[in-house]
């Protein structure tokens, strides 16, 4: 019993130090924010890493998820005798919840982990005293082109997304479920309010700071060698992962909890 209470307090320390570390590592990244140079050729280049190619798998997830909630909708509410709201559940689920909840974890997976590899590769090389060596100061030169890219792509990878998705809900619905196609639309836009897609945005762009905050801070504190940099990427997936849902809820209890 005493073992196990030391394990809980080791573990709530070591979990607690941890954010606080990653606290610090938040507001370096927005006090070099504002400071000159600005390294437009990393950002750029980021934007293509982060945004462009994470396009196809954002849209296979969407269009998926889309189909399978049209499918499950219709079943259980065809038990109420409702199978016309199934295009209103597809619209509103997508972009208020799949949408940006799936591709934050996908990304997290895909981008999440690169960075954290990344960086903590060039840690482990030197590569990253190298800049101190070259009046290059790391977080501006890594973190920032970085994160305000994820902060940028995320909202417009969950738009796209979001787009697939409702698109695959009428392709079940019409194709499937024998629904009206122009019945589908009209029930899908009657529904559908600003404020569902502006909360779906929102919880993009934190997501996209999250996930790109997270990478970076675990490749700059990964330990040494190959080992030390596989955990960073595992820690970085799973940090990510964590803080999405969490940061998920209360978004939503911000919009919708009166």
């Amino acid at each position: 019993m005493i073992n196990l209470i030391k394990r809980l307090g080791k573990f709530t320390l070591v979990s607690l130090s941890n954010i606080g570390k990653l606290i610090i590592f938040a507001f370096d990244f927005f006090y070099w924010l504002f400071k000159k140079p600005f390294f437009i050729n990393q950002f750029l280049r980021q934007i293509f890493e982060i945004g462009y190619l994470s396009l196809p798998v954002v849209g296979l997830t969407a269009i998926f998820s889309g189909m399978v909630l049209a499918i499950q909708s219709y079943t259980g509410f065809a038990r109420l005798g409702a199978e016309d709201t199934v295009a209103t559940i597809v619209v509103l689920s997508v972009t208020r919840e799949l949408g940006p909840v799936l591709a934050g974890l996908m990304v997290a997976g895909r981008v999440g982990a690169s960075i954290a590899a990344e960086i903590g590769t060039m840690k482990v090389s030197e590569q990253i005293d190298a800049l101190y060596i070259m009046s290059t100061r790391p977080i501006q030169y890594l973190v920032v082109p970085r994160i305000l890219s994820g902060i940028l792509c995320l909202p417009l990878l969950v738009l796209i997304g979001d787009i697939i998705g409702i698109m695959g809900g009428w392709l079940i619905g019409v194709y499937q479920l024998g629904f009206n196609s122009s019945i589908y639309i009209d029930r899908t836009l009657e529904y559908l309010e600003t404020i569902d897609v502006i909360q779906g945005l929102v919880k993009a762009a934190v997501f996209g700071f999250i996930i790109t905050l997270v990478g970076c801070y675990q490749g700059f504190n990964c330990g040494q060698g190959a080992r030390g940099v596989g955990k960073a990427t595992t820690n970085a997936v799973v940090m990510s992962s964590i803080f999405i849902l969490i940061s998920n809820y209360i978004i939503t209890s911000t919009f919708f909890g009166n």
